[in-house]
């Protein structure tokens, strides 16, 4: 028997949990199968702790419920009308087998995606419900039927696998490993880069970081102390600083055209007089402003001499002495001048 169902949270649940007198069954942890409408399929990565391991996810629409036992009253299955059902998000994990074979088909490639075919179709998904079966009135009629109410355990995250499901998908990936590109060779495309919404994208390209993708050495050869650069990367740095010194150059031109700026007065004062002095093969001669300046400096530094004070040079040892007994016939010429006027 099938059953139209209503979800455990619908307001006519919780009337029928607190009515007296209504028979009812409650079933918990009921091993079920849900008929999922699949609506997208999406592959995505783990984190760096996982080494960014790939899964799929998968989104849809409850549209059954597949009890693994009949239920009350002879119930086998509970339907839900499109727009109905809950939403169902679903995570499948690939196992290290299938991963080899993703891998044998492309995945490294550009033009590796998720299949279209299993998209849009309804899928059949392992999942444990709790179910509260509510018994008919007893007027046998057409109406009158059991109402079967349910609740999907991890709805909004349902963990599958090959094992669990049944379902093999990476055998729905197309082969791309003849006609792909390597995705270091290559820009994504639009439908690589929709397949992996969530990758971990370089901020530089590989043209930009000019890395090989081989490198080739031989055995036995000696190995430098230093590596040599690569011959993109330097390429790129000559272009990096030839852009560096055209700016440099457009904004000195700039600044040596607008007024006031020192560029400028050196264009119009200095630089010019410099050509001319070039052009007529005579030796440069300062400009008046530069002339008039050395002229100032020359005399503010004879001033600067003139008010300095005069150094006399140290006298000698011999004028030392002629001037010691210089001072002793001085001294004793007054001694006896005083005897004599004493007298």
């Amino acid at each position: 028997m099938r059953t139209a169902g209503l979800t455990m949270n619908d307001v006519w649940a919780h009337r029928v949990l607190r009515e007296r007198g209504v028979e009812t069954y409650r079933l918990e942890g009921v091993t079920a199968e849900l008929g999922v409408m699949v609506e997208s399929l999406d592959l995505k990565h783990r984190g760096k702790e996982e080494n960014y391991r790939p899964y799929l996810h998968m989104t849809g629409e409850l549209r059954s419920v597949t009890p693994a036992k009949a239920l009350p009253f002879g119930i086998a299955q509970v339907t839900y009308s499109p727009g109905q059902g809950e939403k169902v998000d679903a995570f499948y994990e690939f196992d290290d087998q299938q991963l080899v074979v993703l891998a044998s088909k492309g995945y490294f490639t550009s033009g590796f995606a998720v299949p279209e075919q299993v998209t849009g179709i309804k899928w059949e998904l392992p999942a444990t419900a709790d179910m509260l079966v509510l018994a008919p009135s007893g007027a046998q009629t057409e109406s009158d039927a059991p109402v079967v109410f349910t609740q999907i355990h991890d709805i909004g995250g349902l963990e599958i696998d090959l094992e669990s499901s049944g379902y093999d998908l990476a055998g729905y990936f197309a082969d791309h490993s003849k006609d792909g590109v390597p995705r270091a060779e290559a820009v994504v495309d639009a439908r690589g880069l929709k397949a992996r919404s969530d990758a971990i994208n370089s901020l530089f390209t590989e043209d930009e970081l000019g890395l090989d993708t081989e490198v080739k050495q031989d055995v036995g050869a000696p190995v430098p102390e230093t590596a040599p650069v690569a011959d993109g990367m330097s390429a790129r740095l000559q272009q990096i600083e030839a852009e560096i010194a055209a700016e440099r150059e457009q904004y000195q031109t700039e600044r040596a055209s607008t007024e006031g700026t020192t560029e400028n007065l050196y264009r119009k004062r200095v630089a010019g007089a410099l050509h001319r002095a070039e052009e007529q093969e005579e030796p440069f001669a300062p400009p008046v402003p530069a002339r008039e300046a050395q002229r100032d400096l020359e005399l503010e530094e004879q001033n600067q001499e003139s008010r300095r004070p005069v150094v006399k040079p140290a006298p000698s040892l011999d004028e030392r002495k002629r001037q010691v007994a210089q001072r002793a016939a001085d001294l004793d010429f007054g001694e006896d001048g005083e005897q004599s006027l004493g007298s």
